[in-house]
């Protein structure tokens, strides 16, 4: 996997935490793999516009 840099974008409501847009982070697709430790996990943006989180 590449390592690539993540713009972050400005919440519409204002937060203390990180916001991301998905694009951002499938770079246009529709896919993007997320580690979290020792587990990769995959975000998919469906065509309804919604996010799933699998492992």
């Amino acid at each position: 996997m590449t390592a690539h840099s993540i713009v972050q974008i400005k919440p519409s409501a204002p937060s203390n935490l990180p916001t991301y847009d998905a694009k951002d982070l499938t770079q246009d697709g529709e896919q993007a793999q997320i580690v979290l430790g020792d587990q990769t996990y995959t975000l998919r943006i469906t065509r309804a516009g919604k996010l799933i989180l699998t492992k």
